[in-house]
């Protein structure tokens, strides 16, 4: 691809390519993290999302609002019950949440499922630069007070990840700086978390989508045009 100079134009452009990666290695690994599950008994359920979280860090029922501002707070509530009673998250008095040492060997083995995968899938790429690029990108971007990139970031890198995993965590994590930018753009235009599921294509939307890529391009603009091609590249060549 040519490189792109306007950073909006190029937020745009990579934000599905990071979508893509990130999916493409949850379906490889989905059959061994369904055999890992199984093996101990546990739903992965918000620990599938939180991996690279919960070894950090607690987190409150409010951060992980920010985080899954789409759906109900029952819904998420009863996942919050669900870990609880199975004994991977523990709440202290303040309401805090807390993983616990089941929880943390059952993040472990996720790890080990996504290390397998992405060495699989991805064998006969040269991992680093793209993992050390996205990283750059994921430092510089901005963290919303409340949103859900300030939750979510740092990712839980410990001494020994391959760089594969390091890889995929990186992109994931980068989603959450896109949807804090999107959630910025639909408030700022007046409209809400339920509203704009249902908001149809036309000039509104466009505007929000445009506000969007504005936003989000913040992260990317400490890289150098090659650089920036480069973690272009190097990601499309993943999915």
């Amino acid at each position: 691809m040519p490189i792109i100079q306007d950073l909006s134009t190029y937020a745009a452009a990579i934000a599905p390519v990071i979508n893509a990666v990130h999916v493409n290695v949850h379906a490889s690994a989905r059959r061994a993290v369904t055999a890992h599950a199984e093996s101990v008994g546990l739903t992965p359920g918000l620990l599938l999302d939180l991996r690279y979280v919960l070894p950090l860090r607690p987190l409150t029922r409010a951060a992980l609002s920010a985080v899954y501002r789409y759906g109900s707070a029952a819904e998420l509530a009863a996942e919050v019950r669900e870990h609880q009673a199975q004994g991977t998250l523990a709440e202290d008095g303040d309401g805090t949440l807390r993983v616990t040492a089941r929880g943390l060997a059952f993040i472990d083995g996720l790890y080990a499922a996504h290390a397998a995968a992405t060495r699989r899938v991805w064998a006969a790429h040269d991992l680093k630069p793209v993992a050390d690029l996205a990283g750059r990108v994921l430092d510089r971007a901005g963290r919303d007070p409340g949103g859900a990139l300030e939750v979510m970031a740092p990712p839980y890198e410990p001494a020994g990840t391959p760089v594969g995993v390091l890889l995929f965590n990186r992109v994931a994590v980068l989603r959450y700086h896109r949807a804090d930018a999107h959630a910025a753009a639909w408030a700022a235009a007046g409209l809400t978390a339920g509203t704009i599921a249902d908001l149809q294509a036309g000039p509104v939307r466009d505007a929000i989508e445009d506000d969007t890529n504005r936003r989000a391009a913040q992260a990317y603009d400490r890289l150098s045009g090659d650089e920036r091609e480069t973690l272009f590249e190097g990601l499309l060549r993943l999915v």
